[in-house]
């Protein structure tokens, strides 16, 4: 994980994701360790959490670790991407992506002031 990028549980996905600050969207990451994909897009989400810092929060959360959140918002397939807005799913993203429709996915779900 990078600076700008910080990993949530199960325990920890109520209060870090759907409570978190209504200023700023948290794009939340299902990936696992073995998962190919996963590995590729992770320097794409490190460049994309710095350059949105203050704008855009981004997590990161293990399925073969924390098995609950991905079974209850039904996810089947990683990497899955979703961005949750005031506390609610906004949008999602299935697969690896490059940078800039990784960009595009995010966009206009930012608070731009």
């Amino acid at each position: 994980m990078s600076e700008h990028i910080t990993a949530v549980t199960d325990a920890s996905f109520e209060q870090d994701v759907k409570q978190a600050s209504h200023a700023q969207p948290v794009l939340v990451d299902f990936w696992a360790e073995w998962c190919g994909p996963c590995r590729m897009i992770a320097p794409i989400l490190d460049q994309v959490a710095a350059e949105q810092a203050g704008k855009l929060k981004i997590v990161k959360l293990n399925v073969d670790e924390n098995p609950q959140t991905p079974a209850a918002l039904g996810i089947r397939g990683i990497p899955t991407l979703i961005l949750f807005k005031d506390g609610a799913p906004a949008a999602t993203q299935v697969g690896a992506v490059a940078k800039a429709q990784l960009a595009a996915f995010v966009t206009p779900h930012l608070n731009v002031v």
